[in-house]
């Protein structure tokens, strides 16, 4: 448990917002600096193999951090904007304590207790937020990579539900299956069309 009388800075960050398919995620990092890590940076910019590594490290280093998601359901039901902002604030709220700010990626900020500030690009700026990006989208192909053991047809393995020309193809075969976000575009439209149907699988 961090020292009573410190104000804790976090950094938050989701990943997942654009997939066709799967929960969106969010972490929260609190950096101890007495210890830094060398290499944080937007997970985008990072490799797998850097990703994984730096996870490793934010979990062994950091004060303290803790991650959220966002079913599908709670996508299609409150809009993507919104279910991310509410696994922002479950991964916050899986925190021992209340952080004295919080730094969130981004200009939306989710509704806590404690001051928020909201930084454009902070993910590349903020190494709190970094740390978070990073645990965030290392958590989310975790979560892709087991349902791709339940769903095998669409290669959530490979996409993560991002929509490429594969993960498309394979909805116009199979359907869309109970974790693609049926409120995206491309998704309801195949089913609308009738190119696609709700695969029961």
């Amino acid at each position: 448990m961090p020292a009573e009388g410190i104000n804790w800075v976090c950094g938050v960050d989701e990943a997942g917002r654009g997939p066709l398919a799967g929960p969106v995620f969010a972490a929260c990092v609190v950096l101890n600096p007495d210890h830094r890590i060398e290499g944080l940076a937007d997970s985008k910019t990072l490799s797998e193999s850097q990703r994984n590594r730096l996870t490793i490290a934010i979990k062994t280093y950091s004060v303290a951090w803790a991650i959220g998601f966002a079913s599908v359901k709670e996508i299609d039901r409150l809009n993507i904007l919104q279910a991310s902002l509410l696994a922002m604030k479950r991964a916050v709220g899986g925190l021992s304590f209340i952080p004295g700010r919080v730094l969130v990626d981004g200009n939306h900020s989710p509704r806590l207790t404690c001051p928020v500030t909201t930084i454009i690009r902070g993910d590349s700026l903020i190494p709190e937020i970094s740390a978070a990006s990073i645990l965030a989208k290392t958590a989310r192909d975790a979560e892709m990579v087991a349902l791709h053991q339940r769903f095998p047809h669409y290669g959530f393995d490979r996409h993560k539900g991002y929509s490429t020309k594969e993960h498309i193809a394979a909805l116009r075969v199979h359907g869309a299956s109970a974790v693609h976000r049926h409120s995206f575009a491309p998704v309801r439209e195949l089913i609308i069309n009738g190119k696609a149907q709700q695969a029961k699988i």
